[in-house]
């Protein structure tokens, strides 16, 4: 195993991955979950898919447990998931965060004027035949990410305090923005431009609830269990014994999140391959650019590795759950438009898995650092 894949294995089970040895005795020690990550992400996959077509019926069981338009089944798998990477967050940590002018201005940027503008465009150029699935996708680009990237980024080993300030600053953008930003790009620009137009009937109630249940409840539980258990037993049992218990769930959670998205949706899937490679194309190229562009232009603020990695992640995530809510609720669930945001995640969790250790190889390669200690590596270290 080389040394950057032993940070993405360390990265997901330890109390604090920036320091934690990437050694080969270190790598003997971490256990199967961690090891074969990218094969277990797979056979979940694959899994959910099976399911949603061989038991047609588990689909509509899953899509009934809904509360306020909010899968049931799927919420508790992302709590699940989020809960143990913002316990590792060090909230004290947060203000100097806030303070870097130059990665909040830059994240906003990437997110609600670049993003958007790129998924436009790719989905006009590409699906200018298929208007629902295009409509689809122009939802996926208007819905930031505030759940999985949480643990693409801890995978990454970005900075986890960047991370939980960057994603609460982009949910607070997201309830002033969404609703907006649908009617410029949905109906206002494509007039401008002599294109087809689409309402949009969505609330800011709405996008509110989607941010408080999917970002409010596990950011608030995981800032309470660090200080109330740093309180109660110190920081180094905190650090050193709570966290490596809890740690695990994050991936069991992520797991088992993706064994439900593709479940829910597989017969869909299933039916209409075709349908599904022609909306996968323009996913493909959103997600690819928008984390090149992310980590390009950390770097070249000087940001180092660690924000730049979580600048890229947190600029190429997207909330599928709120696009696939606006597209059920303004378009209805057998739709088209439903369909493309569906197919944004069953393509965001592969590529952006993939981009994990291409992020991980670039900190060796391109920013001369360990990235999971963030210490400069000499030439020598840097080739073994």
């Amino acid at each position: 195993m080389s040394n950057h894949e032993g940070a993405l294995v360390v990265a997901g089970s330890g109390a604090d991955d920036r320091a934690a040895p990437t050694t080969a005795s270190g790598t003997a020690r971490l256990s199967a979950l961690d090891r074969w990550l990218p094969l277990w992400i797979g056979l979940a996959m694959a899994t959910g898919l099976a399911l949603g077509g061989a038991v047609p019926p588990l689909g509509a069981l899953l899509a009934s447990l809904e509360i306020g338009g909010i899968s049931m089944p799927i919420a508790i798998g992302l709590l699940v998931m989020m809960y143990p990477v913002l316990a590792k967050v060090r909230y004290d940590r947060v203000a100097a965060v806030a303070g870097d002018r130059r990665l909040l201005v830059s994240s906003l940027v990437l997110n609600w004027l670049l993003g958007p503008a790129l998924m436009f465009a790719l989905a006009w150029l590409l699906l200018p035949d298929l208007p629902e699935y295009r409509t689809g996708l122009i939802l996926v680009g208007l819905a930031r990410c505030i759940a999985m990237v949480v643990i693409w980024n801890d995978l990454a080993c970005g900075d986890r305090e960047a991370a939980a300030v960057l994603v609460a600053v982009n949910s607070i953008f997201q309830v002033l923005a969404f609703a907006v930003l649908g009617w410029f790009y949905l109906s206002a620009l494509p007039t401008w431009l002599g294109l087809e137009a689409q309402a949009l009937d969505v609330s800011m109630g709405e996008i509110a609830v989607n941010v408080l249940v999917f970002l409010g409840i596990p950011l608030l539980a995981g800032f309470l269990s660090r200080r109330l258990g740093e309180r109660a037993r110190g920081r180094d049992w905190y650090e050193g014994r709570y966290l490596p218990a809890v740690g695990p769930w994050a991936l069991y959670g992520l797991l088992a999140t993706i064994v439900l998205l593709f479940a829910l949706q597989g017969e869909r899937v299933l039916a209409a391959p075709l349908d599904v490679a022609r909306i996968a194309l323009p996913l493909l190229a959103y997600f690819a650019l928008m984390w090149g562009i992310g980590l390009t232009w950390g770097k070249a603020l000087g940001l180092g590795y660690a924000r730049s990695s979580t600048l890229a992640f947190t600029a190429a995530g997207n909330n599928f759950e709120l696009a696939i809510a606006v597209a059920i609720g303004t378009f209805g669930a057998t739709s088209g438009q439903a369909l493309a945001g569906v197919v944004g995640p069953l393509i965001e969790v592969p590529v952006l898995v993939g981009l994990v250790w291409v992020s991980l190889l670039a900190a060796r390669r391109w920013f001369r650092v360990d990235p999971a200690s963030g210490r400069p590596l000499c030439r020598a270290g840097s080739e073994r």
